[in-house]
């Protein structure tokens, strides 16, 4: 959101500046304009500067008082759902911004690597089992894309939209955030669905079952994920890929 409007405002300064011709000397005008840049330059990078701290802040709060590290959750999962969180907050994208779902693929298959939090009560709703795509990897997730019949699951932040019953029962539509990373989501018919391959029933195997892109839970809870994320919550699909980690516009923006 910056982007659009510090170039605005560097453009009213400089108009200002210029404005002041008559009654300045040319040197002094573009020392003048040249001050009011930097100034304007320094403030924005504050501003966000600022804002990251706060939200690190309060993914760091969040994550101490509900001990999701004692989860498994990873500080870093936490930090950057945390980011993005406010910033689709920020950009009017998300309609119920009271649940957080983390899902962290840094995580073997056979833990619950996905938390689905209450951040305006303060407390875990559920920690469960989820699954990555087939050609994403086998025990850990390690090859993602937003290619359509990839097979692959795709990192990013997700809004979820409306539900429907398909092959696998109740489904949640989810719509990608990240072009590039996962804007094919829909395309693709990556959905939350239930799935009797995942789950605690599993942990006897090399590893759990995998889906064809879809971030599958175990078919038992499938209605309460899909009751608690559904209509405008956030999902976030945390891996520590640095193509992802330096590509995402909502991270980095």
């Amino acid at each position: 959101m910056r982007k659009n409007v510090l170039p605005l405002a560097i453009a009213a300064a400089l108009t200002m500046s210029f404005a002041l011709a008559p009654v300045v000397k040319a040197g002094n005008n573009t020392a003048r304009s040249t001050r009011v840049v930097k100034e304007i330059v320094t403030t924005s990078t504050n501003e966000a500067k600022t804002s990251a701290n706060a939200a690190s802040a309060l993914a760091s709060a969040l994550y101490n008082d509900l001990d999701l590290s004692s989860m498994g959750l990873s500080f870093a999962a936490m930090e950057y759902a945390y980011k993005g969180f406010e910033y689709l907050k920020a950009q009017g994208r998300v309609s119920n911004s009271n649940i957080l779902t983390v899902i962290d693929f840094s995580q073997s298959s056979m833990k619950k690597r996905m938390y689905i939090i209450d951040v305006t009560d303060r407390k875990v709703l559920l920690n469960t089992f989820v699954a990555h795509g087939k050609n994403t990897g086998l025990d850990f997730a390690t090859r993602f894309s937003n290619k359509m019949e990839s097979l692959q699951s795709s990192l990013g932040f997700y809004v979820t939209k409306g539900t429907y019953f398909g092959k696998h029962g109740l489904s949640l539509k989810l719509d990608g955030q990240e072009p590039g990373f996962n804007d094919k989501a829909e395309q693709r018919a990556v959905v939350i669905h239930g799935a009797n391959y995942i789950g605690a029933h599993r942990l006897g195997s090399a590893y759990m079952g995998r889906s064809f892109g879809c971030p599958a839970v175990p078919q038992a809870q499938a209605n309460t994920v899909i009751n608690y994320l559904k209509n405008g919550t956030t999902l976030f699909i945390y891996h520590p890929s640095q193509n992802y980690l330096s590509g995402s516009k909502i991270l980095n923006g």
